[in-house]
């Protein structure tokens, strides 16, 4: 009997499902079944990581931990070698606290764990996991447990390729596009999605589990690329074809997920609450900051000069900072990080800020970023630059940005050489708000809209949902609101022992080494989601 169902939906963001739950349009809502269960359960704002970011915010949600905890900040990690800067992938192993797939699991609750980032390599759980953000190449191996692969082979309609995130076909997204591209982008999300929603069916109806988790990611995808469809703040008055035919596309795509989630309720049952969760909301961005462009004007950073070679160029084409590191005191590693990081003298003479210099070194690098001005708006281009050790506080606070920086549209930074430091977008495009979603509906939850809500508060609520305590060091709380006084009475929200300790601990596989060249396509996987890309 399913306990507890979870369904994420990346990038979520209550202005868009309000617009397609509506039901005063001509054919009703777009979405009828979500539009029922935030009628009939409850619903608040679900606020998100700091810098709200895929890896960071869904590890937030799974693990009831901050970033400064659980250790994961973006897509890259870098280690600083004094004379050069290293870059390489997050991955499962960096993440130094437990998952609820694996506190739930030691406590003899069965787990089913569908398309979440950062699960790869898994370590093992009491069920099945299968993670997101791979390629179709390493989803055999990074399947738990070894029978599970040979098994969702069998469903009908399997596709690998298909299924996992298909590096090669999204390449040109991020590009200038044409009204064709759009309409293709849109539409082979619709197969992907019918993909996870298959493989969620089949485990979900053979294996009853305890707790079922799937994530569906398309919301965030499409919304990235034609957020002028979906934005209700944006339809123009007298629209044209190209955007009726794109805004119907995007319709049909969010209908079949309605579809999904109606789907994968009724199959949980009545008894089961259910819950849905993004990791972050959405909305416009519509200027360029070229944060490292910046900081080399102001003295903060040298550039590195750029050979001849074919990886030369190609290194100082590439989406993460190539820079001159002698030199460079303070810089932004990649675009999706938002983040300056201040280089602290290893020894006297050495490159960085000597360490007695750091605090007002810092206060003068925040004051250089309050005076930017929009070339849009006329505004503070910052809205806030957040301090890590305020932020980020925990054990794992020393691999976060010194800096993070909150522009005045929540877009994302460039580092590229280029300039002018600011330049207006040709047209909007979505990006990350920290304002996501949450609902829950089901025996002994509430009928009520709330206020916000932390996005480490899911963790202790699921587990609560599935009759175990929450634990002790988790930073995020079960909202009073969210259960009924009946619930509540029934079994009260109880502090339990603490997680384990993760770090150093091994997943179930080691993980081969990822090939350059799928390195290199994972790279531009994210320049073309806006992550790498100016």
């Amino acid at each position: 009997m399913v306990r507890t169902l979870l369904i994420g939906l990346d990038g979520a963001t209550f202005p868009v499902l309000d617009d397609l739950t509506r039901a005063d349009t001509a054919d009703g809502p777009v979405m009828p079944f979500l539009r029922q269960l935030m009628q009939g359960g409850y619903r608040a704002t679900l606020r998100s990581t700091p810098h709200p970011l895929t890896p960071p915010a869904w590890v937030s949600l799974m693990t009831g931990r901050s970033p400064g905890s659980h250790g994961v900040y973006d897509f890259m990690r870098f280690r600083d070698a004094g004379d050069e800067v290293f870059f390489t992938l997050y991955d499962a192993r960096d993440i130094k606290v437990e998952t609820i797939w694996s506190i739930a699991s030691r406590q003899d609750r069965s787990v089913v764990s569908l398309n979440f980032p950062m699960m790869a390599p898994p370590r093992p759980i009491n069920g099945s996991l299968i993670p997101g953000f791979i390629s179709w190449r390493h989803l055999r191996i990074n399947t738990t447990p070894d029978t599970l692969y040979e098994r969702v082979k069998g469903i009908r309609g399997f596709n690998a390729r298909e299924l996992a995130w298909d590096f090669e076909r999204e390449l040109k997204v991020g590009e200038p596009m044409s009204q064709k591209e759009l309409e293709d982008w849109v539409q082979t999300h619709i197969p992907r999605e019918e993909q996870w929603f298959r493989i969620a069916e089949a485990l979900l109806s053979e294996d009853q589990p305890d707790l079922f988790a799937v994530m569906f990611d398309g919301t965030d995808k499409i919304q990235h690329q034609v957020w002028h469809v979906l934005d209700p703040s944006l339809a123009p008055s007298q629209p044209d074809e190209d955007w009726l035919r794109l805004r119907e596309l995007v319709c049909t795509y969010f209908r079949r997920l309605d579809g999904y989630i109606k789907r994968l309720v009724d199959l949980a049952g009545p008894k089961a609450q259910v819950f849905l969760a993004s990791d972050h909301g959405f909305t416009g961005s519509d200027e360029v900051l070229r944060i490292n462009e910046y900081l080399s004007e102001r003295g903060y950073l040298t550039w590195a000069t750029v050979g001849v070679s074919e990886a030369d160029r190609r290194r100082a084409a590439a989406s993460f900072a190539h820079l001159d590191w002698e030199h460079t005191k303070a810089f932004c590693p990649t675009p999706s990080s938002n983040g300056i990081c201040i280089r602290v003298a290893g020894k006297p003479g050495g490159p960085g800020v000597p360490v007695g210099e750091y605090e007002s070194f810092r206060g003068k690098l925040i004051d250089d970023l309050y005076a930017l001005e929009s070339v849009v708006t006329g505004e503070p281009m910052i809205r806030d630059v957040l301090l890590r050790e305020e932020v980020f506080p925990g054990a794992a606070m020393g691999d976060a940005p010194d800096l993070t920086l909150v522009l005045r549209d929540y877009g994302f930074v460039s580092v590229r050489n280029l300039a002018p430091v600011m330049v207006p977008r040709p047209m909007v495009l979505g990006t990350h708000h920290p304002d996501g979603i949450f609902v829950a509906a089901g025996p002994g939850i509430e009928n009520t809209r709330e206020g916000v809500m932390s996005i480490m508060d899911v963790a202790g609520i699921l587990l609560h949902s599935l009759g175990l305590n929450v634990p002790e060091n988790f930073e995020g709380s079960v909202p009073d609101s969210l259960f009924t006084v009946d619930s509540l009475m029934q079994r009260p929200v109880l502090s339990g022992p603490p997680t384990l300790d993760l770090t150093g601990s091994a997943p179930v596989h080691e993980e081969e080494p990822i090939p350059e060249q799928e390195r290199e396509k994972i790279l531009e996987q994210l320049k073309a989601l806006g992550y790498l890309e100016e």
